[in-house]
């Protein structure tokens, strides 16, 4: 069950409109890594969470602090809209720079949203369900978290770049403290998850060794011109007690080659072979 306080988590108040501006925010409600993604991914981990009750507890915390979130961009971009562009038409045809400004807004947030916010993204591409991960394995999920909180403290900060409105950035400063932590978080919760055996790398742990073609799972195979990417640690650790294997020249592993396959006759696929006509004689010229 979820209850609705009708207050704001933190401020969402801008100093002054800007429609142009609020285009650009809608990125962190709507798109990929915006808020609606995670607040959807956290809550939908939960509800299929299957481990220990620490784990679904915190995923459901933060899931509905994402609702939070939503309510303050959403809030802030209404509030940035406010006054445009219906009020400022008459400034528009006055001042071209006016009117050049209001040209970057968004046609569906007077047209479709009535001067609100969007589930849309910054091109008004809408929000999809594809963006969440909710695999039901705590380790792979959290390390998606973990990037999610990456990818999204990235565009609130270069969208507080983006701003001089001290309103605008004060609530923007309030969502890139919460990503530092969550990000924080995440690391913490993979590292109890493996801590505590419940599941450890490479994931799924679980699935059975023998069915690994166990040769190749620790070679570095260098597809590019150069041996820059023999420098880093990656070729400093183990897999299966084996140290790394740097392949300088890799060569295929198989004789078998892409050739020539017959298909189906009922799809009509054009083959390597002559048509037959109903006399049983080609049809080729």
């Amino acid at each position: 069950m979820f209850y609705h306080v009708k207050r704001l988590q933190y401020n969402a108040k801008p100093e002054r409109p800007d429609p142009v501006y609020a285009k650009k925010l809608q990125e962190v409600l709507g798109g990929a890594f915006g808020e609606i993604t995670v607040m959807m991914q956290y809550l939908f981990q939960g509800w299929n969470c299957r481990g220990p009750a620490k784990y679904r507890d915190m995923l459901l915390d933060i899931g509905t602090e994402e609702m939070a979130h939503v309510e303050m961009l959403a809030t802030m971009i209404a509030r940035l809209l406010e006054g445009s562009p219906v009020d400022q038409e008459i400034a528009a045809k006055e001042n071209p720079a006016v009117g050049a400004v209001l040209g970057g807004m968004s046609p569906q947030h007077a047209i479709v949203w009535g001067l609100g916010a969007s589930p849309n993204d910054s091109q008004d591409f809408p929000w999809t369900s594809r963006y969440i991960v909710a695999s039901g394995n705590l380790l792979a999920d959290f390390r998606s978290n973990l990037a999610a909180e990456s990818q999204g403290r990235l565009q609130v900060a270069r969208l507080y770049e983006m701003t001089t409105d001290r309103g605008v950035r004060d609530m923007l400063s309030f969502l890139l403290a919460r990503d530092t932590y969550h990000q924080r978080q995440w690391m913490a919760a993979i590292e109890e998850l493996e801590a505590e055996g419940l599941e450890t790398t490479p994931v799924p742990s679980a699935f059975p060794k023998a069915n690994e073609r166990s040769a190749n799972n620790h070679q570095f195979w260098n597809f590019s011109q150069g041996d820059e990417s023999a420098q880093g640690r990656w070729l400093q650790i183990q897999v299966d007690g084996k140290a790394i294997e740097y392949v300088a020249d890799p060569k295929p592993l198989t004789d078998d080659t892409v050739g020539h396959h017959a298909g189906h006759p009922k799809v009509y696929t054009t083959t390597g072979e002559a048509l037959i006509g109903a006399n049983g004689r080609s049809l080729d010229p």
